[in-house]
């Protein structure tokens, strides 16, 4: 495996995993979202970093692919959760698309339908947990439940306060059962909410990423970081603690995920299943054939 120069790791002057966790209590309105938690290099080392990735995080997938082929029980989730222009699809498309496909499972949570709605709303995402050896991805998740929900005011305030335990218990469930959870909180300002939404309008080739109702939620900014704030600071727990990264610089939203992402594989201690059949007879029928 290549070899990463060391003054390019050098540049974390704290590891992400310390940097981005979140403290409960911490005030997310006081957040700057345009900054580097952690970072001291430039975005050219950034980018470079996560390029320099790419060969271990394709390995490691890669060995998880394996294990879950072979009877293992390990999974690995990466939780996308923020508003519209926090960056999520970009994050699918520069990080989780370092590793092979074959071995991921995404999964994007919109408006459900009418089956889902039939349902309990962790019906759908215990049908989306990833499979024992895949990677899964989720573009929003049962999250919403605790934002959407409560700033649109689809549910009674005592019925979507009741989901946080619900959301903490399930986690813990899943975790249990094999899977590492990777929560991240994708956080953009409300100017650079702006902007971006803006640039949609300005471009065609962005105009079907816009929505209209996309500017009701930009006015309701300041409801949403209060719903967030809880959501944090009642849902991240030692299974599966939240990692809030600051999502202005696109560019330090995608090393920050590389990091947390690549954190979580090597965790997993995975090494290459063992050949279930007899190596070296096998060679000597290859030879003989």
């Amino acid at each position: 495996m290549a070899a990463i120069p060391e003054e390019l790791e050098q540049h974390w002057d704290t590891a992400p995993q310390d940097a981005l966790r979140w403290v409960p209590g911490t005030s997310l309105a006081a957040l700057d979202c345009d900054a580097a938690p952690g970072w001291s290099g430039r975005k050219t080392e950034g980018t470079a970093l996560v390029a320099g990735r790419a060969e271990e995080l394709a390995d490691l997938q890669e060995r998880l692919f394996a294990h879950g082929r072979s009877g293992g029980d390990r999974s690995a989730l990466l939780v996308l959760q923020g508003l519209d222009t926090s960056g999520k699809g970009g994050i699918v498309r520069h990080v989780v698309g370092l590793v092979d496909p074959q071995g991921v499972e995404h999964r994007g949570f919109g408006v459900p339908t009418e089956e889902e709605r039939a349902h309990g709303y962790l019906w759908r995402v215990r049908n989306a947990l990833p499979r024992p050896g895949y990677l899964g991805v989720f573009d929003r998740s049962h999250h919403e439940q605790v934002l959407v929900v409560r700033v649109d005011g689809l549910e009674p305030e005592d019925e979507w306060r009741g989901h946080y335990d619900e959301l903490v218990a399930f986690e813990k469930e899943i975790a249990g059962r094999g899977t590492a959870i990777v929560k991240v909180a994708l956080m953009v300002s409300a100017a650079e909410q702006k902007a971006r939404l803006a640039e949609r309008l300005e471009r065609p080739d962005k105009h079907w990423k816009y929505n209209p109702g996309d500017v009701d939620v930009h006015r309701r900014y300041g409801d949403y970081v209060a719903a967030y704030q809880e959501m944090l600071d009642r849902t991240s727990t030692p299974e599966a603690p939240w990692y809030v990264v600051p999502a202005d610089k696109k560019w330090y939203a995608r090393l920050a995920v590389t990091e947390l992402l690549l954190g979580a594989l090597r965790g997993l201690g995975l090494g290459w299943p063992p050949a279930d059949f007899d190596v070296e007879a096998e060679k000597a029928r290859l030879a003989a054939a």
